[in-house]
């Protein structure tokens, strides 16, 4: 089975664009779910075994959160200021824990990540501030990247599994690089699961669009074959809204056409206790990460913060404000699947 989850408008609803469970990834504990929001019109779902992230990906929303045997009593409710597209600005986030019911309200067309991780303990929901998410830069020259490190340990640790964080890669540049695993061969530390959802800017350099692409590799060597892991080596042209799972192997790198920049949200978990982002590279490539200290951090690097992006630029729909109201009103709720 192909570790690609190409995206298809035929497999897509009116409300669910994406909706990956830990059985149809052929693994045990992370997931994922993207889903639209129209104008006025509520999405309930149920969180189930899963503690999730709410993220806006675009528009901003309000979310309202109950304990699934007490679906009537509210016991958060958080305003979430979103933004244009992922390519805009970074954006404020709530955590949910499992056995919830999540009811997501936007006045305006909205997109919502809800990366999600099987868990054992019930934590109360809570709201994060986009004003307060690390935003790094990341290597150097052609392989600078940015990182939005919003859900990842010791920024964000009100969370049992789940492990998130976003890239945005600038056009013809390369991120997860060198290539790095964290799985059950020698000597990694930390197993985890890990999610590529990917989002692929136009030709106006912010609004997603199937004009563009990507690739994405990942592929395993000799230590996976003795720890008993299967073989995987593919290289694969990415879209809007595909996704790629890892069960192990190295992954990267993540190469951005030049033209199109790259998003990509990154979910992980796993077995550990504690949760950790700790990898290992790959020894053949290892020592690119000395090379960056002789070179400049490519200045498109940081492409956004809280504040927008450092050019100005704003996504066509935000622009053409018919395509975001001109729907009905309907006023009733539509019930999702388990963001499992």
């Amino acid at each position: 089975m192909s570790i690609h989850r190409p995206f298809s408008t035929s497999a897509a609803t009116e409300e669910v664009l994406v909706s990956l469970t830990p059985e149809d990834a052929g693994w045990e504990w992370t997931g994922l779910r993207v889903v639209r929001l129209s104008p006025g019109r509520p999405v309930r779902l149920e969180t189930g075994p899963s503690e999730v992230f709410v993220l806006p990906l675009r528009g901003s929303l309000g979310v309202e959160v109950s304990h699934v045997d007490r679906a009537g009593s509210t016991e958060a409710k958080f305003d979430l200021d979103g933004r244009g597209s992922v390519f805009s600005a970074v954006t404020d986030f709530a955590y949910v824990g499992r056995d919830s019911v999540v009811t997501l309200l936007s006045d305006r067309v909205a997109e919502v990540a809800l990366p999600a991780a099987r868990c054992a303990t019930r934590l109360e929901a809570r709201y994060g501030a986009a004003a307060d998410v690390p935003v790094e830069t990341r290597g150097a020259g052609s392989a600078s990247r940015q990182v939005n490190n919003f859900g990842v340990p010791g920024v964000w640790d009100h969370a049992e599994k789940l492990v998130c964080c976003e890239l945005i890669t600038p056009p013809g540049n390369w991120s997860s690089y060198p290539p790095h695993k964290h799985d059950a061969s020698e000597p990694c530390e930390v197993v985890n699961e890990e999610i590529y959802y990917y989002r692929i800017a136009g030709s106006d350099q912010v609004t997603p669009s199937d004009e563009g692409f990507g690739y994405h590799r990942t592929y395993t060597g000799p230590e996976h074959l003795a720890a008993g892991l299967a073989p995987i080596d593919e290289t694969l042209e990415v879209r809007d809204h595909d996704v790629v799972v890892v069960p192990h192997g190295y992954h990267g790198p993540c190469m951005a056409a030049p033209g199109y920049p790259m998003y990509y949200l990154n979910a992980m978990a796993g077995p550990a206790d504690e949760r950790a982002m700790a990898f290992c590279d790959d020894p053949a490539h290892a020592w690119l990460r000395g090379s960056w200290d002789d070179q400049p951090i490519d200045p498109r690097c940081p492409v956004t913060s809280a504040d927008g992006r450092a050019d100005g630029l704003v996504p066509s729909y935000d622009t053409e404000h018919s395509k975001d109201v001109d729907h009905p009103h309907t006023g009733h709720s539509k019930d999702v699947e388990d963001a499992r």
